[in-house]
C-alpha cells in the first residue's frame, strides 16, 4: 500500500472507531466495550503520528528513534497546551468565555516583545500556571465541601484567567518555537492541540454513565477530570524542563536559529549543553543578523493571518455554544450533545494529518483564502439543519466543521514560515498566534447571537 493510501487507510480507521465510541453508548452505555473502542481511537492516533515521522526526507532528521521522540514530545506539549483548557470547559460551561479575553491580552503583549523574550522562561511559566491552576482548584473543591458560594466562584474565575494567561503564554511561543523548526514539528504540535479536545471528550463518553447513576456525580467527575489534568501538565513542565530542550533534532534546528540571530533560544541551548558564539560572524558580516520587523512580516503574511482568523471566528462562534445550545429533543437524549463534540474534537484531529498528504495539501494562498472564506456557509447550514434536520445531519455537519478546521489550520501554520529565517519564522509564529487567539474572542463573542436569534 501507498503513503497516501496508508494515510487514507489510518484515517477512516480512527473514524470507524470513533464511531464505535459513540455507537457502544448509543446502544446502552457498556462501559469495557467503549474504552476498547476508545483504546483503538488512541492507537490509531498513534499510528499517524509514526508515519508522519517515519517519512520525512529531511537531512537532519535521518534517524526514525530520535523522530518519533521528538514528535511524541512536541505532541504531548501541544496536547498540554489545551488539556487544562478543554477539561475546564467539559467541568463548567459557565466560566468558559472567561478565558479568551486574558489569552488575547497577554499573547499580544507577548508576541510585540518577541524578539526579547526568553523562550524556556516563558513556556517553563505557562505549563506551571497550568499545573497550579488545576491544582489550585482541587484544593479550592476539597477545602470547601463543595459548599458553592460567591467566594468559591470568584477563586474559580481566577483560576480559569490564569489558565487563559498561561494560554497566553505557552501557544505562541511554542508556536513560534516549532516553527523555527521542521513543518512536521508543526503538524504534531497542533495534532495535540485537537487531541486534548479529543482525549477529553473520549474521557468524558467513558464516565458518563457511571457518574450518572452515583451519588455526587457531577463531583465526582469534575474531581477526576482535574486530577487527570494536574498529572499532564505536571509531566509536560518536566517534559519541557528536562527532555525537550536535550533532542538532538532540537538541538539542531534551535542552534541553526541561533546562528542566524535568534536570542529566544539561548537559555534552552545553555540547558542543552552548548554554547555559541555569534560575535566572530557577526563581525565579518553584519548583514546576517539582520531581521525582518514584525511589521513587515504582517504585511507580507497578511492573507494568513486573515486566513488564521476567519478560521477560529467561524469554528468559535458555532462550536461549542450553538451544539451546546440545541436543546430540541433527539433520541440519543442527554448523550447528543456530547456525541457532537466528541465527533467535532475527533475529526479535528483526522484533519491536521490530512497535510501529511502532499496531494491533498492546500498550498496555494488564494485557494486558502477561498477555502476559509467559504467556511462561512456552515452558518445558515448550521441554522437551518437546527430547525429542520435531523441529528444525523447535524453529527455529519459537525464533523465537516472540525475536519476543515484542523486541516486548514495546518496548512496554514506549516507553509507561512517556511520562506524565512529562524528569528523570522519565530516572529510570525507568535504573530500568527496572536491573530488566532483574537479569532477565538470574537468568535466566543459572535457565539451569542445563536442565543439572540432564538430569543
Amino acid at each position: 500500500m501507498g503513503k497516501g493510501g496508508l494515510s487514507i487507510f489510518i484515517g477512516v480507521y480512527i473514524a470507524s472507531a470513533v464511531f464505535d465510541v459513540a455507537g457502544g453508548y448509543v446502544v446502552g452505555g457498556m462501559s469495557f466495550m467503549t474504552g476498547f473502542a476508545a483504546a483503538r481511537t488512541l492507537t490509531a492516533t498513534l499510528r499517524l503520528i509514526t508515519k508522519a515521522a517515519f517519512e520525512s526526507s529531511d537531512d537532519a532528521l535521518r534517524k526514525g528513534t530520535r523522530r518519533l521522540t521528538a514528535l511524541f514530545t512536541i505532541w504531548l506539549l501541544g496536547n498540554g497546551t489545551l488539556f487544562a483548557w478543554n477539561n475546564i470547559i467539559t467541568i463548567g460551561d459557565y466560566y468558559a468565555f472567561l478565558f479568551p479575553s486574558f489569552a488575547l491580552v497577554t499573547t499580544a503583549i507577548l508576541a510585540y516583545h518577541e524578539a526579547r523574550l526568553n523562550t524556556r522562561c516563558r513556556n517553563l511559566l505557562g505549563y506551571s500556571l497550568f499545573f497550579s491552576s488545576s491544582l489550585g482548584l482541587i484544593v479550592l473543591d476539597l477545602a470547601t465541601m463543595s459548599k458553592g458560594g460567591l467566594g468559591i466562584f470568584i477563586g474559580i474565575c481566577i483560576a480559569s484567567a490564569i489558565i487563559g494567561v498561561a494560554c497566553g503564554y505557552v501557544a505562541g511561543e511554542m508556536i513560534g518555537d516549532i516553527s523555527l523548526m521542521c513543518p512536521k514539528f508543526i503538524i504534531s504540535f497542533m495534532a495535540g492541540f485537537a487531541a486534548a479536545g479529543s482525549l477529553t471528550a473520549t474521557l468524558k463518553l467513558i464516565t458518563k454513565a457511571p457518574f450518572e447513576s452515583s451519588d455526587d456525580g457531577l463531583r465526582k467527575g469534575a474531581m477526576l477530570f482535574l486530577t487527570i489534568s494536574t498529572s499532564f501538565e505536571l509531566i509536560c513542565v518536566f517534559l519541557y524542563a528536562f527532555i525537550f530542550p536535550k533532542l538532538p533534532i532540537v538541538k539542531y534546528y534551535r542552534a541553526k536559529a541561533a546562528f542566524e540571530g535568534s536570542k529566544t533560544v539561548t537559555s534552552d541551548l545553555t540547558v542543552a549543553g552548548i554554547q555559541l558564539s555569534t560575535d566572530a560572524a557577526a563581525m565579518e558580516d553584519p548583514n546576517q543578523f539582520e531581521r525582518l520587523s514584525n511589521k513587515e512580516l504582517l504585511l507580507q503574511n497578511i492573507d494568513y493571518a486573515l486566513d488564521i482568523f476567519l478560521i477560529y471566528v467561524l469554528t468559535l462562534s458555532i462550536f461549542p455554544g450553538f451544539i451546546a445550545e440545541d436543546t430540541r429533543s433527539h433520541s440519543l437524549g442527554s448523550w447528543y450533545t456530547l456525541v457532537l463534540i466528541t465527533m467535532y474534537h475527533v475529526w479535528d484531529l483526522v484533519g491536521g494529518f490530512v497535510p501529511l498528504l502532499k496531494l491533498v495539501k492546500l498550498v496555494s494562498r488564494k485557494g486558502l483564502i477561498f477555502a476559509c472564506l467559504s467556511r462561512f456557509l456552515f452558518i445558515p447550514a448550521f441554522y437551518f439543519t437546527a430547525k429542520h434536520g435531523d441529528q444525523g445531519w447535524m453529527i455529519m455537519l459537525t464533523s465537516f466543521l472540525g475536519l476543515s478546521h484542523g486541516y486548514l489550520s495546518v496548512c496554514i501554520f506549516s507553509e507561512a514560515p517556511k520562506r524565512y529565517k529562524g528569528p523570522e519564522q519565530n516572529a510570525l509564529g507568535n504573530l500568527l498566534s496572536k491573530v488566532l487567539t483574537a479569532g477565538i474572542f470574537l468568535g466566543v463573542g459572535l457565539s451569542w447571537l445563536w442565543l439572540i436569534s432564538k430569543a
